[in-house]
């Protein structure tokens, strides 16, 4: 492909795409919808650009690959939906307890349980909180366009080389399997040195490398986990995120991610043409979630809408930032059912009219 060709790619060929243009020369995964026509790229272009592609037997056996090229300083990705990233979540957390890179993308599903294969935005809590067993994050980044699926990608692995831990891409079904033209960033050289932790052979004198996630003897652990948990401070600082739409002048502003942010979007527009003062912040990183940002609009008096597809789960992060300052409101749909421009809009509306009254 041409270093700066515009083509017509799949929300998830195009976070394919965007890997293999930041390096990635690893893939291992196991099928479910809606993500399958990702391993089916990847299945096409990997050998295109001399790298691996295998699927594997399960979910299990597809973390359990990702990180042993992980320890061997490979760029690698991973890829599922809902359920499927459930079950690989033992290997995540094993992987972040040793300090592994690897992107990994969600793209989500209705649930819980087995659910429908529509569109949800019900893993929220799992990928901002961890997921696993044990005390972890992994940077969480969620894009809203195709365009930016592909960018996010290639930046997710580049974050985790950087940061060595892994880096969770939040889609859902909406997103990933719309098409939408995408100008493709320039391919990165993928000749990788080999970094200086990576489990590469002893021959020629270096020193011996030991990755692991288990300290037995006593206050091992105790400094492994101060030092990881130094390395996500330094993460929640240097790595937030957001894009900010008309919250200048805003009495009401939306917040939402994904395909909810799109829809948002569009309602601000909608709503701005009428005069009427709504604004949008959207998380582009939900671990480190914007909560300055946030917090810095409560404290000018804006009220807060959160527009997500689940029971309610981001909205309890804006509540957190926003620490009894201004009132949050929630429009949710769940179990496949996406929110409709015009409920969000009636909603943000009334909100207006209430503030309003109260003045």
């Amino acid at each position: 492909m041409a270093k700066s060709e515009r083509v017509l790619l799949t929300g998830n060929q195009a976070a394919a795409e965007g890997a293999v243009r930041a390096g990635c020369r690893f893939y291992f995964g196991y099928p479910i919808t809606p993500q399958n026509d990702l391993p089916e790229y990847m299945s096409a272009r990997m050998p295109e650009v001399g790298g691996t592609f295998l699927q594997a037997e399960s979910e299990l056996a597809a973390i359990s690959l990702v990180h042993g090229a992980a320890a061997a300083g490979a760029k690698v990705m991973t890829t599922s939906s809902s359920p499927g990233i459930s079950l690989k979540q033992e290997g995540i957390s094993y992987m972040t307890g040793s300090q592994l890179p690897a992107l990994i993308v969600n793209v989500q599903r209705a649930g819980p349980g087995l659910g429908d294969v529509r569109c949800a935005q019900a893993d929220y809590w799992q990928a901002t909180r961890g997921g696993g067993h044990g005390d972890y994050f992994c940077l969480v980044l969620a894009p809203h366009t195709v365009q930016e699926t592909c960018d996010l990608s290639a930046l997710g692995l580049d974050l985790a080389m950087k940061w060595r831990n892994p880096v969770l891409v939040l889609s859902d079904q909406q997103l990933g399997q719309m098409m939408e033209p995408v100008d493709l960033p320039p391919m990165a050289d993928a000749t990788l040195q080999d970094p200086p932790w990576a489990l590469t052979g002893a021959a020629g004198g270096r020193e011996h490398h030991v990755i692991r996630s288990y300290f037995g003897r006593p206050g091992e652990l105790v400094e492994w986990n101060r030092q990881i948990k130094a390395k996500f401070e330094r993460m929640a600082v240097e790595e937030v995120r957001c894009e900010e739409v008309d919250t200048e002048d805003a009495e009401v502003v939306l917040v939402a991610y994904g395909t909810s942010a799109r829809l948002s979007k569009a309602v601000v527009q909608r709503c701005r043409q009428r005069g009427q003062k709504v604004g949008l912040l959207r998380p582009i990183t939900l671990w480190p979630f914007p909560a300055a940002a946030v917090r810095a609009l409560a404290e000018q008096g804006k009220r807060f809408l959160a527009v997500e597809m689940s029971y309610g789960q981001m909205v309890e992060d804006v509540r957190l930032a926003v620490e009894g300052r201004a009132a949050v409101d929630l429009l949710s749909t769940f179990g496949g059912e996406v929110p409709r421009t015009a409920d969000i809009e009636k909603k943000a509306v009334a909100m207006l009219t209430a503030t309003g009254k109260k003045r």
